[in-house]
């Protein structure tokens, strides 16, 4: 990159299960990026994570529940994604403010106009320059997981996992900014070379000699 030059913003997204943090990964690997994630990528984060995530932590409303999570959007944009971007450098996400639509959106059934406000304040008016979506179906996540840990939100059961699932579709269909919607079906090597394809035609990738 040159000097002076904004690095881009990738984020992966999906239900749980789906595979985006295998796929992240291997995104930043090629691209030389910064990888990060959502929620827990600061100290603060860390904290916020435990009490929207752990079963354990006191019940949480679902409009406290958006503001948590849009606290930890705040301190990592600042903290994390804004640093590196203004530095040129790239970064890969592991969720960002898709996930609150979908969630706390589709899954919660809270007004998507006043999400998408407190996106836009807690992001300081960053988005995505490419949103990357994993689509798999909730059974296929589902059997993914079976046996491991489950968290608050991902112990809410078939049907709320299935509102999400659905919104993130709609969010991708609707979306004026770029998405990229893959399957995630398959083998983690065919998922990765379809990510990487059609991240090839959506933003230029870094080239060898400007990693």
């Amino acid at each position: 990159m040159g000097d002076g030059e904004r690095g881009r913003l990738i984020a992966l997204e999906g239900i749980d299960g789906c595979g985006k943090s295998t796929q992240a990964q291997l995104v930043a690997d090629r691209l030389g990026a910064l990888l990060t994630f959502e929620p827990g990528a600061t100290p603060l984060g860390t904290a916020l994570r435990q009490l929207v995530l752990d079963p354990g932590a006191p019940p949480v409303d679902e409009r406290a529940e958006s503001l948590l999570v849009a606290a930890d959007r705040a301190q990592h944009v600042a903290d994390v994604v804004t640093p590196a971007l203004v530095a040129g450098r790239w970064v890969v996400t592991d969720r960002f403010s898709a996930s609150t639509l979908a969630y706390q959106g589709y899954g919660r059934g809270l007004d998507r106009a006043e999400l998408d406000r407190l996106i836009d304040w807690a992001t300081a008016g960053l988005s995505p320059d490419l949103t990357v979506l994993i689509d798999v179906p909730v059974d296929v996540a589902a059997e993914r997981r079976r046996g491991s840990y489950y968290d608050r939100l991902e112990a809410e059961g078939h049907e709320f996992q299935q509102r999400v699932a659905d919104g993130y579709r709609r969010l991708a269909a609707e979306a004026v900014t770029p998405w990229l919607v893959v399957d995630g079906t398959g083998p983690v090597d065919e998922v990765a070379a379809a990510v990487w394809s059609g991240l090839s035609g959506l933003v230029r990738p870094v080239p060898d000699d400007e990693r």
